[in-house]
C-alpha cells in the first residue's frame, strides 16, 4: 500500500520530473547504457499494443498507463546520482 501512495504522490509532482528528466540526459555522470535502459522502457511501453487494462474503461484503462511510466521514471530516478537527486529534492 505504501508503494501505492508514494507512486501516486509522485505521479501528482509530475510536472518538477520534466527538467530533471532533461539533465538526466544531458550528465555525464550517468551511463550511455543507464539512459538507454530509460529512453528503452519508456519508447516500449509506448509501441507496445499490449495494455494491463484496455484504455476503453475510461479511467482504470489510462490510471495503468500512467502507473508504468511513474514505474519506469522511477527506476531512473533510482539510477541517477545523488547530486542529480538532491538538486530537484527527489528521493
Amino acid at each position: 500500500m505504501r508503494r501505492i501512495v508514494r507512486r501516486l504522490t509522485f505521479i501528482l509532482k509530475v510536472w518538477r520530473f520534466v527538467p530533471f528528466l532533461k539533465d538526466y540526459f544531458v550528465s555525464k555522470e550517468i551511463s550511455a547504457w543507464k539512459k538507454g535502459i530509460g529512453v528503452f522502457l519508456l519508447i516500449g511501453y509506448a509501441v507496445f499494443p499490449f495494455d494491463l487494462i484496455p484504455d476503453f474503461l475510461l479511467f482504470f484503462g489510462v490510471l495503468d498507463d500512467v502507473m508504468v511510466a511513474a514505474f519506469i521514471f522511477e527506476r531512473m530516478i533510482k539510477m541517477s546520482p545523488e547530486s542529480l537527486k538532491k538538486k530537484y529534492e527527489i528521493h
